[in-house]
């Protein structure tokens, strides 16, 4: 949520950052806020003038009655019941009107950065920068359930049966080494100054509102039927909504965590054969990284974060890449945003596996979080990143490191975490 003295006083700066969004729908929103911001402002004035006038009143009454002068008390006592009929129609209007600001104001977006480019959607994405040459194989590469399929790893049509369309069983040592990344994801961001968190896997509806916009909730989160929980679609909802109606100390700033989770996602839409099997599932795991900070440090930390994603991956051998997400791409809440893309050796091109955003005080303002500073409380700035999300990575992971017999090699920084395995063969 943006600050409401944007649309006071600069309107078409509002404007044109919806028109660079492509959500011209709505521009009408914001003149309407401002009119009604406008006329939640004179009736703060009239209500003020009424009680102000009650209250003179009110103080008159005592000395009339101690003077006899009872009849006038009476007439007093009307204009104080009016007055107070008066006051109370005004505050039902103010408190609709506030009301209605609130519930557009969600729906305007965050100002973008000045250098996100322009795009309608994410064809439109900017390539910044390779790390590590692409893989290249001299043979065909398998699609990624049947290189998994043949170390014994995977199982997805016990789980159509169990559980439906976008699940999966992971067994063996690929369940290990789903496992395997998972941790050393967590000790790369603990080796880097994170505190570690096992959060909430379920939240309240004011959370979910609070941390993302309306059309991300419907298109994502899955409802406990019968309660006011959500599943997290990412551990990011619950780590940021333990900030709720927070007042955070400057001297504590930056908070550094890195968080692990269970993920529920719906995942709409029909989606080709490769974006099947592991790639888009309805539950994964993924290790997340948070940072709450003052307004001028959310920059250099946006830097920081996605460039410890990509030095993870490069400790793996993996090849990425990054892309800037284009203003059609940007979710409402975000200032700036930049995915951190696999190479696919089997594809011939890179796809997700990891995102960071930098959200300045978007989040902050919807649920209230705080710091407070030697010149009063500000609105901290949020940034969210994804360490490692699996089993989506281990596409990227299998591909890039399979032999031509089927098994897959076990990079000397995850080997600790295997037992000491050299590698995954193949199930005979």
């Amino acid at each position: 949520m943006i600050d409401i003295n944007l649309i006071r006083n600069n309107r078409e700066l509002v404007k044109e950052n919806i028109k660079k969004k492509f959500q011209d729908h709505k521009l009408k929103l914001v003149d309407e806020i401002y009119e009604e911001d406008k006329r939640a402002k004179d009736l703060k004035q009239q209500i003020d003038s009424l009680r102000f006038n009650r209250n003179t009143l009110s103080d008159k009454i005592g000395a009339l009655m101690r003077e006899g002068n009872k009849q006038e008390a009476e007439n007093i006592k009307n204009q104080v019941k009016n007055t107070n009929q008066k006051i109370e129609e005004l505050e039902n209007e103010y408190n609709n009107l506030e009301e209605s600001i609130k519930e557009k104001m969600m729906v305007i977006p965050n100002i973008m950065a000045d250098d996100v480019p322009i795009g309608k959607d994410d064809s439109e994405n900017v390539e910044r920068e390779q790390f590590l040459k692409q893989t290249e194989y001299p043979y065909e590469v398998p699609y990624h359930v049947e290189i998994m399929e043949k170390i014994g790893g995977i199982d997805i049509d016990s789980a159509r049966k169990t559980s439906g369309q976008g699940f999966y069983y992971l067994t063996g040592d690929l369940a290990r080494l789903h496992s395997a990344c998972l941790s050393y994801a967590r000790d790369f961001m603990i080796d880097h100054g994170f505190t570690y968190v096992i959060p909430p896997f379920m939240i309240r509806s004011d959370v979910v509102k609070g941390v993302m916009s309306f059309e991300e909730m419907d298109a994502m989160m899955y409802k406990i039927e019968g309660e006011d929980l959500y599943l997290i679609g990412t551990s990011e909802h619950s780590m940021i909504g333990r900030f709720a109606d927070t007042i955070l100390d400057e001297k504590e700033m930056p908070l550094l965590l890195t968080s692990y989770s269970p993920c529920f996602r719906k995942e709409k839409g029909a989606h080709g054969i490769e974006e099947r099997g592991t790639y888009r599932v309805h539950q994964f795991e993924k290790q997340e990284m948070i940072v709450i900070c003052k307004p001028e440090e959310s920059k250099m930390w946006y830097d920081k974060l996605w460039r410890l994603t990509v030095d993870m991956f490069v400790s793996l051998e993996i090849p990425v890449r990054t892309l800037e997400c284009c203003s059609g791409d940007l979710a409402d809440l975000k200032y700036k945003s930049v995915d951190v893309e696999a190479w696919s050796p089997r594809q011939k091109k890179y796809f997700e596996v990891g995102s960071c955003s930098n959200l300045t005080d978007a989040q902050a303002r919807r649920l209230g979080i705080r710091i407070k500073t030697e010149k009063g409380n500000i609105f901290a700035h949020t940034l969210n990143n994804t360490m490692l999300a699996s089993p989506r990575m281990l596409i990227a992971f299998v591909e890039n490191h399979l032999n031509q017999d089927g098994s897959i090699n076990i990079p000397p920084v995850l080997q600790k975490y295997m037992g000491g395995k050299t590698k995954i063969e193949v199930k005979k």
